[in-house]
Formats: C-alpha cells, sequence, structure tokens
C-alpha cells in the first residue's frame, strides 16, 4: 500500500498554486485538491518530503513578506514589479527638470568630457532624453521589462542591476565611439533589462531534464526582442548592445546566487546603492557646471 500523503492547508487556491510553484522549484512532488467551499484547498505531498515542503513554503513567506507592489500578472507563477512605475516618475522628473532649467550640458554623455575623467556622465545620461517621443518610448519598454527584472531578482537588487548594465551600456558605447560623440536616454538601461531577463532561465539548470532547452530559449528569445527593438535604424545601437551585454553578465551572475533575490536585507542595501547612484553622479554633475 502506498503511504498515506500529508496535507498542507492553503487560504486560496491562489496560495496553493504559489505554493506549488515554490514545491515544484525544490523538485517536491505535489497536487492540489479542493475548492472555495469546506475544507478549502490543499497541497498533498509523500510524508518524505512533507518537512522539506513546510520549510520550502516557509522561507518563501518569509522572502516574499512586505513586497506588496508584486502581483501576479497573466497566469500564476509570472510575477510584476509595480515599483517600476517610480523609475518612470524618475524619467519624467528629468524630463521637465531638462526642459525648464537645461541639463544637458552637464549630463549629457560626452565621450571627450568622460575622457577627461568625468564618468558621472556615464550614469547621468541615463536621465535625460531628446523629446517626448524618445521619453515615451523607453519608459513604455522599460516599465514592462523593468517591472519583470524586479519581480525576478528583487526590488532593489533588480533595479540597481539594471541601472549598473545601463551604465555599463554607455561605457562600452564609450570605448567604440569617437571622440566628439555625445549621446543620452535610458534605452541601454532598457536593453539592461532584456539582457537581465534572457538568462533567467539558468535557475533551471540540473533541477529538470529540459533545462537545456529552456536556457537556449530563453537566451534566443532575450536575442530576438534586442534584434527587433535594440537595432533600429536610428538608435544608438552601441549603447542598446553594451547595455544588453551587461545585463547578461549581471543577470548570469544573480540567477547563480537566487537566495539575495527576495532577501528584504539586500534589497534595502541595493536600493540604498541605487538611490547614491543617481544623486551623487547629478550632484557632482551639476556642481561642476556652476563652476
Amino acid at each position: 500500500m502506498p503511504p498515506e500523503l500529508m496535507r498542507i492547508h492553503a487560504r486560496s487556491k491562489q496560495q496553493a498554486l504559489d505554493w506549488s510553484l515554490v514545491l515544484t522549484s525544490q523538485a517536491i512532488e505535489t497536487a492540489i485538491e479542493g475548492d472555495d467551499s469546506g475544507e478549502g484547498w490543499q497541497l498533498l505531498v509523500n510524508p518524505d518530503d512533507y518537512e522539506k515542503a513546510i520549510y520550502a513554503i516557509e522561507q518563501f513567506r518569509a522572502e516574499n513578506q512586505g513586497w506588496p507592489w508584486q502581483r501576479h500578472v497573466f497566469r500564476p507563477g509570472l510575477l510584476f514589479d509595480w515599483g517600476s512605475l517610480a523609475w518612470v516618475g524618475l524619467l519624467v522628473l528629468f524630463f521637465v527638470l531638462d526642459v525648464r532649467v537645461g541639463l544637458r550640458g552637464a549630463g549629457l554623455l560626452d565621450a571627450a568630457a568622460v575622457k577627461q575623467g568625468q564618468w558621472w556622465r556615464l550614469f547621468t545620461a541615463i536621465w535625460l532624453h531628446a523629446d517626448l517621443a524618445h521619453l515615451a518610448g523607453n519608459a513604455t519598454f522599460g516599465f514592462v521589462l523593468l517591472g519583470l527584472v524586479m519581480a525576478r531578482f528583487g526590488t532593489g537588487m533588480g533595479a540597481l542591476a539594471a541601472y549598473l548594465a545601463g551604465a555599463g551600456g554607455n561605457a562600452i558605447a564609450w570605448l567604440l565611439s569617437p571622440g566628439t560623440d555625445a549621446s543620452l536616454g535610458a534605452s541601454g538601461m532598457v536593453m539592461g533589462a532584456l539582457g537581465l531577463l534572457a538568462v533567467q532561465s539558468l535557475s533551471l539548470w540540473r533541477k529538470t531534464p529540459h533545462a537545456r532547452k529552456y536556457i537556449v530559449g530563453g537566451i534566443f528569445g532575450g536575442v530576438m526582442l534586442f534584434v527587433l527593438l535594440g537595432l533600429s535604424p536610428g538608435t544608438y545601437v552601441q549603447a542598446h548592445l553594451g547595455g544588453f551585454l551587461s545585463g547578461l553578465l549581471l543577470g548570469t551572475v544573480l540567477t547563480l546566487l537566487p537566495s539575495l533575490a527576495q532577501n528584504a536585507a539586500a534589497n534595502l542595501g541595493c536600493g540604498m546603492i541605487f538611490t547614491l547612484l543617481v544623486v551623487l553622479p547629478w550632484a557632482i554633475a551639476l556642481g561642476r557646471s556652476r563652476s
């Protein structure tokens, strides 16, 4: 006779689905039964896996508490972090300030100025846009991609990783450009977010017999999206390519360190670093422009 299955009670169907995905990721076989009346929803696991399942669920609950802006979209298991709206708000704020007081002279990515040591332009240029259409394009795609990145890697960590990928893209563009080039825009950061998402399937390595197929498919899909979005005529291809490659690199590192993704302390620290890397470069840039 097979052993009697152990039951783990859930408050709702959605919670049961969430927990089932958690257990599946830990290679724990589970089944869901129940309805919205009577005894409600339950997960069924083998007795030998019960303690491991409880531990995995407790870890999941501890790591995800305090992130109310993360919500499931389209289907259970696909999270979106609405905190990316704050990033869009920052883009709009800098655009308005640029229109009213003029920030481009101090903040755009001037290759000659960077060569002279003005490293902060690698960051400040991300927040500047040529016109409303330029802003709208980056804000639209960035809102979606960054929201997925922040949900996958953590709010603070995802935002910082995409920002660093954008700065890395600007650095690569600077290295590849003539000494007189000047550019601006958040497209390198947007492509960095795409690169981060393209390698997230690396987390499946050795967890499923079809891991290689999923990993190759994820990276191939990311490359196809990059070709579609990042190589459009009239775009700054060097910054796009640099941001995408930087995102691939950072995404690989973060995927290999899965415990950091929803760690509250790590995300708080990354959020503080992100804020510092917004404020400090602009403080230096504006201070230099007035001197």
